[in-house]
């Protein structure tokens, strides 16, 4: 994996993955048993963690309790002896950039999560590092300071223009945040792109169910031809595009399509009506801005992700169509995306 000069990555895959343990072995603070690490062309396996020159925000806010937040966010430079009043004005530059001007007297205690998280990236950013290091640093936040946090970091990268690599569970955040995502599974890189790279082509199936909410409909087909049959009997014609696609490929595989691209619109219904389907309602979820439907379908729980106008109840009967040019096929064995 490389990691370019002033690039925001991050890494993302679900719990016990090794995202954290590869951020702990680039700051130095795990052991490299196999491979190399490279740091602006240097070898860096066998350095001390301080001579890495990076800085790392921890998730659970690592403040000193018993100093003030100017304490907390100047302690870098003291043990650096930097003179006093350099390290004065660049402390109250940091928390005029962070908005913690009013709490630089307080100590960690009286201080909300979200401020602590802000004295926290203070003090990882007051010393102008090789690479900002952040292991899961929104994770104790509530929903809308998530949301207001985020775009801050993003706000302080792009005006810090520094390398940053920050660790993640949340797709949302590495959807909403990242310039390019590594997704990880049990230690193995899956994918490396753009957001929208992942959420359009993801390489294997698991890319594709990570990436998304609701998560994307799978489903056990047979393919013949350019006919698609699905567990429950429904079958399905391929558009020419998708047979060439799939090169001479038959037999049993997973079909995989996103909740938005089942459309029940008249008009996707007109244009597709050789593959109309019909399910019946078994749950909602009303999100305000969209609805999501739950029906079953294929021999599985499918879900389509709808606009607000689009109001079904439990029990109602619905059309729906697959949107042809989002429909993805993956081996039953290895996972791999064909298309």
């Amino acid at each position: 994996l490389d990691i370019h000069d002033k690039e925001f990555v991050i890494f993302v895959g679900p719990s016990g993955c090794g995202k954290s343990t590869t951020l702990r072995l680039i700051a130095g603070l795990e052991e490299i048993t196999d491979g190399e690490l490279w740091i602006d062309g240097k070898l860096c396996n066998y350095l001390e963690p301080k001579e890495r020159d990076m800085s790392m925000v921890f998730q659970n806010y690592a403040l000193y309790p018993n100093m003030t937040v100017y304490g907390n966010i100047a302690y870098s430079l003291k043990i650096r002896k930097v003179p006093k009043k350099e390290i004065d004005q660049k402390v109250r530059q940091v928390a005029k950039i962070l908005e913690i001007e009013q709490l630089l007297d307080r100590k960690p205690a009286a201080l909300s999560g979200g401020q602590k998280q802000r004295v926290a990236i203070g003090s990882a950013i007051i010393r102008k590092p090789k690479a900002f290091l952040m292991d899961e640093p929104l994770s104790n936040l509530d929903a809308k300071l998530r949301v207001s946090m985020r775009t801050e970091i993003s706000r302080l990268h792009r005006e810090m223009g520094a390398t940053t690599i920050y660790v993640t569970h949340d797709q949302v955040e590495a959807m909403t945040m990242a310039d390019r995502i590594v997704i990880m599974k049990e230690g193995v890189i899956q994918q490396v792109g753009k957001p929208m790279e992942l959420y359009d082509h993801p390489v294997n199936k698991f890319v594709a169910g990570f990436i998304g909410s609701p998560q994307m409909n799978f489903f056990d087909v047979t393919v013949k031809g350019n006919e698609v049959t699905f567990k429950d009997g429904n079958k399905l014609t391929l558009p020419e595009a998708i047979i060439n696609k799939l090169n001479g490929r038959e037999g049993e595989m997973t079909l995989g399509i996103r909740g938005e691209d089942l459309k029940m619109d008249a008009q996707n219904l007109e244009l597709y009506k050789e593959n109309k389907m019909r399910a019946v309602i078994t749950d909602t979820e009303v999100m305000g801005n969209e609805n999501n439907l739950y029906f079953q379908f294929g021999g599985c729980q499918a879900v389509a992700r709808v606009s607000k106008y689009e109001i079904s109840q439990v029990g109602d009967e619905i059309e729906f169509v697959f949107m042809p040019s989002k429909i993805h096929f993956f081996d039953k064995e290895t996972e791999v995306n064909y298309l």
